[in-house]
């Protein structure tokens, strides 16, 4: 059984032992694969104004409390950037991602990019002397603004297409880094043609983050079921009210129909016959992001409005819809509002909003959940929600 654990780091945790967390629908299976919330970035509507300054969390966590070698930094916001703070409080507090970034610094100085500018900034909180404060990301967000157009400007961005961006640019960093370092050990001249054709290797981000879906389909008149395997860094969800993760990862494997004209063309048959399909979960990563889909375009209002929709998370999270094989069973919406970062740091919460930190209850994350009804549109709700395996 593969259960997904909140470690020392993380945003938002969820147990999946809390009673009444979850509809009486949201039964568990048994052998289902098993997570831990790490933590979830939040998107709100208006600035949160809770909040302590450095010396005030400092002395609520008390000296003796206080985990060793951690620091608490605040980012500064250089103009709508916490859609980017937010994404990096909760990358550096998952640790097995900030433990390999820190690794990459310490390696011999290479030209700047995206990753050493990440790097720089995670060994500066690291290093500091003081154990909270607040600092200012400026070379990262100097570096992303010139990298990608997307960002480059001060409007708010959605925090979930900067963390596909960031994941994704790491990762091709560090593959072209070792492309180069190859083809740098060959003989002068020499073509390794092998390697040329060949897809690249996976990077320590993809044996954190990368997970594989399986797209199965089962023709109902011969009974063939063929499979097509998929990556993913993140899954995405979609939401409906008064729910739970568990009811949206269930939704997210749902049996569909394929007939009409949707028939599916089975290589058996060698016709088009009427068909089911789903996707199923083949390999769970690491650390498991889930991104739940607020934002919804409506055709009425030529625009996307936010689903405020309550969706209840749990602080241990156990998959059931895993395949048989498994190796471990005019932008509106994303661009307003305000993102947080809520995270769990060995045996307390801390909400991060920009420069400011502070503790938080746990009995606090339930206010993320969102709104039973549409009445306010100024919600704090879950939008990213990070699960680590837990053995």
């Amino acid at each position: 059984m593969l259960v997904y654990t909140v470690p020392s780091t993380a945003l938002g945790r969820h147990v999946w032992d809390s009673p009444g967390s979850f509809g009486s629908g949201d039964c568990v299976e048994d052998g289902a694969a098993r997570m831990e919330i790490l933590m979830t970035i939040s998107k709100i509507a208006s600035i949160c104004t809770m909040g302590a300054n450095a010396s005030a969390l400092e002395k609520e966590i008390g000296p003796e409390q206080f985990p060793v070698n951690e620091h608490y930094f605040g980012l500064v916001n250089f103009g709508n950037t916490c859609y980017c703070n937010s994404v990096l409080q909760a990358l550096y507090f998952c640790r097995p991602f900030r433990e390999k970034v820190l690794a990459y610094k310490s390696q011999p100085r290479k030209k700047e990019s995206l990753l050493t500018c990440l790097a720089d900034l995670f060994h500066s909180i690291a290093t500091q002397k003081k154990k909270v404060g607040v600092i200012p990301p400026k070379k990262f967000i100097t570096r992303l603004r010139k990298e990608n157009e997307l960002f480059d400007n001060y409007m708010q961005q959605d925090a979930h297409e900067f963390l596909n961006y960031l994941l994704n640019t790491v990762a091709d960093i560090l593959q072209e880094e070792r492309k180069q370092e190859k083809q740098n050990g060959l003989p002068n001249g020499c073509i390794d043609s092998e390697n040329n054709n060949s897809p690249p290797d996976p990077t320590w981000v993809h044996e954190i983050f990368q997970g594989t879906l399986t797209n199965e389909t089962r023709c109902l008149t011969c009974e063939t079921i063929s499979s097509k395997d998929e990556d993913f860094l993140d899954l995405s969800v979609d939401v409906e009210q008064n729910t739970s993760i568990t009811h949206c990862l269930r939704g997210f494997s749902n049996t569909e129909t394929l007939c009409s004209e949707y028939k599916y063309y089975c290589e058996e048959c060698r016709s088009k016959q009427e068909a089911h399909k789903r996707m199923k979960v083949k390999k769970l990563p690491m650390i498991l992001a889930l991104h739940l889909k607020r934002f919804k375009y409506m055709d009425q209002l030529h625009r996307y409005t936010k689903l405020s929709y309550r969706v209840v998370f749990p602080l241990e999270l156990r998959l059931f819809n895993t395949s048989g094989d498994a190796t471990n069973p005019d932008r509106i919406g994303p661009n307003r509002g305000h993102y947080i970062a809520i995270v769990k740091s060995h045996d307390f919460w801390l909400l991060f909003d920009d420069d400011i930190v502070e503790k938080i209850d746990a009995q606090a994350i339930e206010e993320f959940y969102g709104l039973t009804s549409d009445i306010s549109k100024n919600s704090e709700s879950g939008y990213i929600l990070f699960y680590q395996s837990r053995d």
